[in-house]
């Protein structure tokens, strides 16, 4: 079964141009998660049983590279977090704060389902993916991702990505 969604991972990021952002993920105290996509890369560490902080690199189409640095902060269990930070180059030369919400299944099989929106003054972004488990510490994901300037043009796209755990 693993092979399969390997497979139809590798299937999609070879034929697909979408975006991706950085998956949500549920870590231990003091676990570091890096990642990389076909347009992104990330790195976050949970600082305490709480709080999660991190950094991601996105390579846009039309807006060239973005860069993020947030923090998640676990209101319910693990499932249910707080999402800020603060994004540049967006369009128009602007950046800014943003806020918003994860939510996270317990863990199936290895499998998670997650939803994220977040919000600054000049964009909107949505993801929902599937984080799978493929070997120990490895998960593979899959994701569908919205992102809406206010200005310019939004990107969306079905998104493939590998994460470490350690």
């Amino acid at each position: 079964m693993k092979k399969i969604i390997l497979a139809f991972a590798m299937f999609l990021a070879m034929g697909n141009a979408g975006v991706m952002a950085a998956p949500v993920n549920t870590l231990a105290n003091n676990e570091t998660a890096v990642g990389i996509g076909s347009k992104e890369s990330y790195i976050e560490h949970k600082f305490t049983p709480k709080l999660t902080v991190g950094y991601q690199y996105a390579d846009r189409d039309e807006y060239d590279h973005q860069n993020d640095l947030y923090a998640q902060y676990d209101l319910i269990g693990s499932n249910f977090k707080a999402v800020a930070g603060f994004r540049n180059h967006l369009p128009n030369d602007k950046s800014n704060g943003y806020g918003g919400v994860a939510v996270v299944s317990p863990s199936f099989l290895g499998s998670q389902l997650y939803a994220s929106y977040v919000k600054g003054n000049d964009f909107g972004e949505t993801q929902v993916g599937l984080n799978v488990n493929v070997v120990a510490n490895v998960d593979l994901n899959i994701n569908y991702h919205n992102f809406d300037p206010d200005s310019g043009h939004h990107e969306n796209g079905v998104g493939v990505g590998a994460t470490i755990k350690f």
